[in-house]
C-alpha cells in the first residue's frame, strides 16, 4: 500500500449552493473503526450534517453531493481520536478565556477530541456550551463541578444540597477530593443518584476504596485508594510521614488482597483513570529541571512552568522523591494498572493536564507511552481514548467509533496506529463535529500559542 507523506492531501471546495448543508467526503483512507481491531482498507467516509452518512469502499460509486469538500487521504489512516478524561481547564482571575481557548487547540493539535475537565468553574460551562455548539473550535467537553472536600463540605445535609446545586448549574459530573467524611459521602451518593449525575475522584481516607466503590463511584482517579486498601488492616496511616499518595508505604502492600478489590470494582462497574504520567513526572525521581526543557513547555505561560518547577523541587529537597523511594512505588503502580486491565476493569485515557509538567494534549502521548511500556496493547490503548470514554458518558451510540450514523469525529494520521503509536503525535488533520481542520491550521494555532507565551 502506498505510504502517504505528511500533508499530501488536497481539499477541493465547490460551493454549488451555500444554503444547503455542507457535505464532506474523506476518500482514499484506511479506517480504524474501533468496532474491532480490523482495518477497513481503501475506504471513503461520507459526512453529512456532522454525522457519518456512510463508509464506502473505493471500488463502489461515491455519492453525489450538493456542496462538496473532498479530502484525499492518499492512503492515510483514520481513527476515532483520543480523550483526556482527567483535564483541568484554566480559570483566569481577570475573566479572560485565552488560556481556555488555547487549551482547546492544544488538545485538537494532538488528536484529542473529547475531554472531561475535573475541577469546574462557571466559566467552564459557558465554554463547554460554545465549543459543543461549534462556536469555538475544540474537542467535546464535559465539565465536573467544584470540588467536594474538607473545606467545601461541612455536613451531610450541606453536601446533598451541593450536589443539587451543581446539577441545577448544568455540570456533567461531580469531583470528590480528600477530606470528605463517610456520612457525607453517603449523602453525596444518595443525592447524586436521585438527580442523575455521575461522580468520582480521589478516595478520602475516611471513606476508603470499598465504601467509595459501594457508594457508586463511576471513576476512581489516579488508581487512588487501592494501595491504602492493600495495606495491613492494623496499619495506621500517618499522612505527614507517608509521602505523596502514601508512596513510602508501598513495601507493606499485601497483593493477595487485590483479587477481591478487583472483583468489587468489576461488580460495581467502575472505571479507572490511571494518570500514569502524572506520577512519572510529578512524583517521579527525574529532576524538575529535566522536564522544564521539554519542547511542549513553550505552549504554556513561563510563570506556570516555574511554579511547577518550584513545586517539584520542594519535594525533591525533602528527599521523598529519591529513587529508592519512588522506583518501587512506580513499579507497583504499573503492576496494579496491568492487573486491573487484564482483569477487565475499564480504563479511561487520562493524564491530569495541565498539572505538573503535563501540557494539554501532549501529555496524553506521554500517558500512551507509559501504558504501552506497562504492557497494554495498542488496540486496548486506543479503546481507552475512544470506546470507553463514550461508554462512560453513556453516549456510546453517538461517538467513540467510526461507524455509520455516529458523529463525524476522527483523526487522520500517516501510519497505522495499531502498529505505531507515535504516528498519533502528528495528526495530518482532524474532523470534529463534521468539520475538517487540516495540519496547516493546527500548526498555525500552535505557532500562535507559542508566540503568546514567548519567554521575555
Amino acid at each position: 500500500m502506498k505510504t502517504p507523506l505528511m500533508g499530501f492531501f488536497f481539499v477541493l471546495l465547490v460551493a454549488l449552493n451555500p444554503v444547503l448543508a455542507q457535505d464532506m467526503l474523506v476518500t482514499n483512507v484506511n479506517v480504524v473503526s474501533m468496532e474491532n481491531d480490523q482495518i477497513l482498507e481503501n475506504q471513503a467516509i461520507y459526512v453529512v450534517d456532522g454525522k457519518i452518512k456512510d463508509i464506502i469502499p473505493l471500488t463502489a460509486q461515491t455519492p453525489r453531493m450538493y456542496s462538496e469538500i473532498i479530502i484525499d487521504g492518499k492512503g492515510a489512516y483514520v481513527f476515532p481520536g483520543l480523550s483526556e478524561f482527567h483535564a483541568h481547564l484554566p480559570v483566569a482571575s481577570d475573566g479572560s478565556t485565552q488560556l481556555q481557548e488555547e487549551s482547546m487547540w492544544l488538545y485538537l493539535a494532538n488528536g484529542v477530541l473529547r475531554i472531561r475537565s475535573m475541577l469546574g468553574n462557571p466559566t467552564h460551562i459557558a465554554l463547554r456550551d460554545k465549543v459543543n455548539a461549534g462556536e469555538i473550535p475544540g474537542p467535546r467537553v464535559f465539565i465536573s463541578g467544584p470540588s467536594f472536600n474538607a473545606n467545601s463540605v461541612t455536613s451531610p445535609e450541606q453536601a446533598a444540597q451541593m450536589v443539587k446545586d451543581q446539577k441545577e448549574a448544568r455540570y456533567d459530573h461531580l469531583k470528590i477530593h480528600p477530606g470528605v467524611e463517610l456520612n457525607e459521602m453517603w449523602a453525596i451518593s444518595k443525592t447524586a443518584q436521585e438527580v442523575g449525575i455521575p461522580f468520582g475522584g480521589h478516595v478520602p481516607l475516611a471513606v476508603g476504596l470499598k465504601n467509595a466503590l459501594n457508594s457508586g463511584y463511576k471513576s476512581v482517579e489516579h488508581m487512588d485508594g487501592y494501595l491504602e486498601t492493600l495495606l495491613p488492616d492494623d496499619l495506621v496511616i500517618d499522612p505527614t510521614t507517608s509521602g505523596p499518595f502514601n508512596l513510602k508505604l508501598v513495601g507493606q502492600v499485601q497483593m493477595d488482597k487485590l483479587p477481591g478489590l478487583i472483583q468489587l470494582t468489576l461488580d460495581k462497574g467502575t472505571w479507572v483513570a490511571p494518570t500514569l504520567t502524572l506520577f512519572d513526572r510529578y512524583f517521579g525521581y527525574i529532576p524538575a529541571d529535566e522536564f522544564r526543557k521539554a519542547p511542549e513547555m513553550k505552549y504554556l505561560p513561563g510563570l506556570l512552568i516555574q511554579q511547577w518547577v518550584n513545586t517539584k523541587k520542594q519535594l525533591e529537597r525533602t528527599g521523598v522523591l529519591d529513587k529508592e523511594n519512588v522506583a518501587p512505588y512506580l513499579a507497583f503502580r504499573r503492576k496494579l494498572f496491568m492487573e486491573l486491565h487484564n482483569s477487565g476493569v475499564p480504563m479511561i485515557l487520562s493524564s491530569d493536564s495541565p498539572q505538573v509538567f503535563n501540557v494539554p494534549g501532549f501529555s496524553i502521548h506521554h500517558e500512551i507511552a507509559l501504558m504501552s511500556e506497562a504492557g497494554m496493547s495498542n488496540y486496548e490503548i486506543l479503546k481507552t481514548g475512544s470506546v470507553e470514554p463514550a461508554k462512560y458518558m453513556g453516549q456510546e451510540a453517538e461517538w467513540g467509533m467510526i461507524k455509520k450514523g455516529m458523529a463525524a469525529d476522527f483523526v487522520m494520521v500517516e501510519k497505522n496506529p495499531l502498529e505505531d503509536l507515535k504516528t498519533m503525535q502528528k495528526p495530518m488533520g482532524v474532523v470534529i463535529r463534521g468539520k475538517w481542520i487540516g495540519q496547516e491550521e493546527l500548526q498555525a494555532q500552535l505557532d500562535q500559542i507559542e508566540q503568546n507565551h514567548l519567554r521575555k
